[in-house]
């Protein structure tokens, strides 16, 4: 007989430690997850059989029942059929990816960019290539799992430091010099939980002044922030400083993949080398006339019309949510004589709440009020910092964003007349380990 596995390997899915947690919110109805839509990723959707207000998506610019890049994707369809069943080493480039990445690393001020199948698999294939087993790499903990991932993949050195702390980092960075190896560090360039931004330049002197690497992940900052809306880094004026930026098509450019941009050589030496780009399959062709009719969109004087409009959403939606009584994420502040004012807020802006069934509880009030928006439990957020996500497009008018901040109204009274006060104004980012 041969000799028998001493553990199930499967034993872990069905005694999992929030498999209780789990079971108790499903029988409430209060699983905010994979909720089923019924409509196009508009303003106000249809989904489960109701209209709701979206304020839990990623389409800042709204850009994704544009006609223009309906026609793109439909050009695509049309030219190239529903799949190119191959990776883009062997059949599966075709003109439009050339055109994208070209227009891409334009848009960037880079000499090159790299388009990958989906922006998890851009993080993960970067740094699981550019990094090695004796290098280090320092990120902020508040970045993207697939940061991490590409991170584990690469086995190189891990030094994280708690999230936008420049004192920490520059710790991290003073470690490092002795590993021996290379150094690259990794932050979001607006965090995609909290709605931050990360200090950008202070992070580039630190780099520079320690001879280590810069990656920015811009997947919530391309689209929405700059004047041509190339992100956080454009938006900080540290594009020249940055050495690879990272991005995605799932967001303001109304698809889905990402992208990577940067110096020609590098970008080389991910086309082959990255294993995530040289072993997917090319997206499908829908998928990346969509991206490239997007972002011919973003960069017309209709595009800058959007992110301003985008802006003065995101604006009026967190004072109103301040003025409501809620904790919602601080106006992040900008340079001296920045020609967008004192400061600045993005599309992603957090309501504290801190409890997680609390959060629940709350998330399922404004669902059945018709209002649609994210939660983030522990460990996607620290010990007692749960939260709902909200966040706008351009193309959310005032009435309806008036129509959810009513719901939210009418929701905390009604919750707080039954287990007590919610956090408030200025509560916010206190619940981050210091």
């Amino acid at each position: 007989m041969p000799a028998q596995a001493q553990v199930d390997v499967f034993e872990k899915a069905r005694n999992h430690e929030r498999l209780e947690i789990l079971k108790a919110a499903r029988a409430a109805d209060m699983v905010p997850y994979f909720r089923v839509m019924e409509s196009p990723a508009r303003p106000v959707v249809e989904m489960e059989g109701r209209s709701r207000i979206m304020l839990g998506g990623n389409n800042y610019l709204g850009l994704t029942e544009d006609p223009r890049v309906i026609a793109g994707a439909r050009d695509a369809l049309d030219t190239y059929g529903t799949g190119m069943t191959g990776s883009r080493l062997l059949n599966g480039t075709t003109r439009m990816h050339l055109e994208l990445e070209a227009e891409i690393a334009d848009w960037m001020g880079t000499e090159d960019a790299i388009v990958f199948t989906t922006g998890n698999q851009a993080n993960v294939g970067t740094l699981g290539t550019i990094l090695s087993p004796g290098d280090t790499v320092i990120v902020d903990s508040g970045v993207h799992a697939s940061i991490l991932d590409g991170c584990i993949l690469s086995r190189a050195k891990l030094r994280p430091f708690r999230h936008n702390r420049l004192d920490k980092l520059e710790k991290m960075l003073e470690r490092a010099a002795g590993d021996g190896g290379g150094v690259l560090v990794v932050v979001d360039g607006v965090f995609s939980m909290e709605g931050d931004l990360a200090p950008l330049p202070a992070i580039c002197d630190l780099c520079e002044a320690y001879g280590a690497r810069l990656m920015v992940d811009e997947a919530h900052g391309a689209g929405v922030l700059g004047a041509r809306g190339a992100g956080a880094s454009e938006l900080l004026g540290v594009e020249d400083r940055v050495d690879l930026r990272m991005g995605t098509f799932s967001k303001s450019l109304a698809s889905c993949g990402g992208f990577v941009a940067g110096d020609a050589d590098v970008v080389e030496f991910l086309r082959i080398q990255s294993r995530t780009f040289l072993f997917t399959a090319s997206a499908v062709p829908a998928a990346t006339g969509a991206a490239l009719a997007a972002l011919r969109v973003l960069r017309t004087d209709e595009g800058r019309v959007l992110l301003d409009q985008v802006q003065a959403n995101a604006r009026y939606f967190r004072d109103a949510l301040e003025e409501r009584g809620f904790a919602v994420v601080q106006a992040q502040e900008l340079p001296e004589d920045h020609p967008y004012g004192r400061d600045i807020v993005t599309p992603i802006i957090p309501v504290l709440i801190g409890d997680d069934w609390q959060t629940g509880l709350m998330w399922k009030g404004l669902y059945e009020a018709g209002v649609f928006v994210n939660t983030a439990l522990h460990p996607a957020v620290p010990p007692g910092g749960a939260l709902l996500r909200t966040s706008v497009m351009a193309t959310h008018d005032r009435p309806t964003l008036d129509r959810a901040l009513e719901a939210f109204s009418a929701v905390k009274a009604a919750f707080e007349s039954e287990h007590g006060p919610l956090p408030g104004p200025g509560e916010h980012g206190r619940r981050r380990p210091a």
